[in-house]
């Protein structure tokens, strides 16, 4: 008889090892997605309503002091990471193209919110604006222009959305869907029919009309 060599044994348990480290891997990737998305969108929401820029305007009677936060600057920012917090949770309503699509809004959305902070990170419309307000005149511009860091820790926010959106485009089809198992198919189910009331003649007729046997569970 010829030798059997090592490699010709079957190995039973490769596939379930496989298929435990791939279930391994999507409870990773969507823990990540999951964790990265809600503290990004927590955030942005926070440091939106934070001072983005201060400054000040001269008006009769000296120098007024002048502020703008986030959301004054740019409403941007707050109101994706809204979407994209909702995106979220969407995506374990739908499967396979709507998820998809849904990754994608999570991905746009941290993108544009970290775009969006970024490009009013050095702006002075806002305090100029509050500035000819105050002043009365239309040639009125903030001076003393100070600004935070507000605005780069809302773009990081809406970063951490970003790579959310990017763990979903890359592992949310191996992630669970939300269960089926309370959707009623071909209709409500029967509720079983009680038996006739023997003290109650007219259910008796009832039955009997029905074809049922009114003794039968007696």
């Amino acid at each position: 008889m010829g030798c059997v060599s090592a490699a010709s044994v079957p190995q039973p348990r490769t596939e379930t090892a496989r298929a435990a480290q791939a279930a391994n891997s999507s409870r990773r990737s969507l823990a990540a997605a999951l964790l990265l998305g809600a503290a990004g969108a927590a955030v942005v929401l926070l440091a939106s309503g934070q001072t983005w820029a201060q400054g000040a305007a001269d008006a009769v009677g000296g120098s007024v002091p002048l502020k703008a936060d986030g959301r004054d600057v740019t409403g941007v920012p707050a109101a994706l990471a809204v979407v994209g917090l909702a995106a979220l949770v969407a995506v374990f309503a739908v499967r396979r193209a709507g998820r998809l699509l849904v990754s994608v809004l999570l991905t746009l959305s941290g993108a544009g919110a970290a775009v969006a902070a970024f490009l009013g990170a050095g702006g002075s419309g806002t305090l100029d604006e509050q500035a000819r307000r105050t002043t009365g005149t239309s040639d009125a511009a903030a001076e003393a222009l100070t600004h935070t860091v507000w605005p780069f820790v809302t773009a990081g926010g809406g970063l951490l959305i970003l790579l959310a959106g990017l763990l979903a485009l890359r592992f949310g089809r191996s992630w669970p869907a939300m269960s089926g198992r309370y959707e009623r198919e071909g209709g409500s189910p029967r509720k079983p029919r009680q038996a006739a009331d023997p003290d109650r003649p007219e259910e008796l007729w009832k039955a009997l009309d029905r074809g049922e046997d009114p003794t039968g569970d007696q």
